[in-house]
């Protein structure tokens, strides 16, 4: 898989078919670094060990299945951020890849903004401590409560995602006696997953407003009219799990073509241009994502280089990575509880989880990496299928991998790069109980997400 491949799945992208798989690796006991976090490795017994911890000592403490986040590659990714992007322009960390009062915590200490898109995720920065003028605010359908509350406590920036929510904010804040700042959210007709920049067919989406037909312009005009806005530029957001920077590049010509025709018939600089996010990591081996400094560097030149073509003073940017930042970090621990092998075809390794931990690989076809962590094994490898507990025959965890033929029932197995997205889309399907998210930080393991116990589940139930 390239750069410019989508390991969402052959749905999104023209990537390998069911049935697929490549050769098995060279040593089975190898971890690859790009899919690992960073202090992962093998202690001198052969067990995987983070920040300086075993996870059979892990699985013990906290049971499995069970999210591990290594705190420390988090704040360095953090760091790496936003010293790529320097002084001149804006981080914010997309909470919807994974939020918790630890992670809040973290962000604010490491010099990053926040991205949130609901109520919930604004109650749980502004719980933890977030300056609240460092929130920006999403969503295609804010409810007015949402916006209330966010104009209220004073965000930084609401995202506006309709002609009726361009009315709806500024009625609210008006009415609050203050004047939010809001960008403009566009679509640009650019859908970035395998160089397909098709102009018309993907504006046929419920986020933004079209550029098409002069929708965006007239956006703007009405935004600029209006007391209780203040309009502090454009929003756009081209696609998720992206490896290069090409779409960003279409993208930006296009938001820079609105913002000359904005200064041309209002008279106005539009100060901010937010690119969104979007940006890659490595599931597999076979994935190549680009280092924050290349994606500073190349968006920074792409901006400048548009505006100096269209006479404009280059604006503030504005970047959004969420899983570029978490989802390295963390990876899933399970305990293999079948081994179950169908002669001719591969061998079913079924775990204590499952699709309601992650649910991306049934939703997407999401490609994903696993390697046997309790033990080192110089056994012969075995196509497999880990496969969760569900009743759903779609529950699936990683649909081709090589592990060790000698696999057993109460081995240890882990899945890398599950940060982003799996413990925020996690479920109780089957009435399962949602794991814990553990952080792990020189040679100590906290919790900071606790893992859910049937008295939470029977309390929401009030029949």
């Amino acid at each position: 898989m390239s750069r410019s491949a989508h390991p969402a799945g052959p749905r999104h992208a023209d990537v390998l078919p069911e049935g697929h798989y490549s050769a098995p690796p060279a040593d089975l006991n190898t971890l690859d670094p790009k899919v690992w976090a960073r202090t992962v490795g093998r202690d001198e017994r052969g067990v995987v060990t983070v920040g300086g911890l075993g996870v059979d000592a892990l699985a013990e403490e906290f049971g499995t299945p069970a999210y591990f986040l290594d705190e420390t590659d988090f704040r360095a990714r953090c760091r790496a951020w936003a010293e790529a992007f320097g002084k001149d322009a804006d981080v914010f960390y997309a909470g919807k890849a994974f939020l918790s009062r630890a992670v809040v915590r973290w962000l604010k200490e490491e010099g990053l903004n926040l991205d949130v898109c609901s109520g919930g995720e604004l109650s749980t920065a502004l719980s933890a401590g977030m300056p609240a003028e460092r929130i920006a605010f999403h969503g295609n359908n804010k409810s007015e409560e949402e916006i209330r509350r966010a104009v209220e406590v004073g965000v930084g920036r609401i995202v506006l995602d309709s002609f009726q929510e361009i009315v709806r904010v500024a009625h609210i804040a008006q009415s609050l006696g203050k004047r939010q700042r809001v960008q403009i959210r566009v679509t640009v007709g650019v859908e970035a997953h395998t160089h397909e920049f098709i102009a018309t067919a993907h504006e046929d989406q419920k986020f933004g407003i079209a550029l098409a037909g002069g929708q965006a312009a007239e956006a703007v005009r009405r935004a600029l009219k209006l007391d209780g806005l203040e309009l502090i530029g454009i929003h756009s957001h081209i696609g998720s799990q992206i490896f290069d920077m090409a779409g960003f590049e279409v993208s930006a010509r296009r938001v820079v073509q609105l913002l000359a025709e904005v200064r041309d018939e209002h008279g106005v600089e539009l100060p901010e241009i937010d690119l969104g996010g979007g940006l890659g990591i490595a599931y597999t081996s076979e994935d190549d994502p680009r280092e924050p400094h290349e994606i500073a560097k190349a968006l920074s030149e792409i901006v400048t280089r548009e505006c100096e073509a269209a006479g404009l003073r280059t604006p503030r940017i504005s970047v959004e990575p969420g899983r570029a930042i978490v989802g390295p970090t963390a990876f899933t621990l399970y305990r293999v509880g079948t081994v179950k092998p169908l002669e001719g075809l591969r061998t079913y390794v079924s775990v204590d989880g499952g699709m309601s931990d992650n649910i991306r690989t049934a939703l997407y076809d999401a490609e994903y990496s696993v390697s046997l962590v309790s033990r080192t094994s110089e056994a012969e490898p075995m196509l497999s299928r880990v496969v969760g507990k569900h009743c759903e025959s779609g529950d699936i965890v990683v649909r081709d991998a090589f592990l060790p033929s000698d696999l057993a029932p109460g081995d240890l197995i882990a899945v890398p790069a599950t940060g982003a997205y799996c413990r925020s889309m996690a479920s109780n399907y089957n009435h399962a109980l949602r794991p814990p998210v553990v952080a792990v930080r020189d040679g100590e393991a906290r919790v900071i997400v606790r893992r859910e116990t049937e008295e939470d589940l029977l309390r929401l139930d009030v029949g």
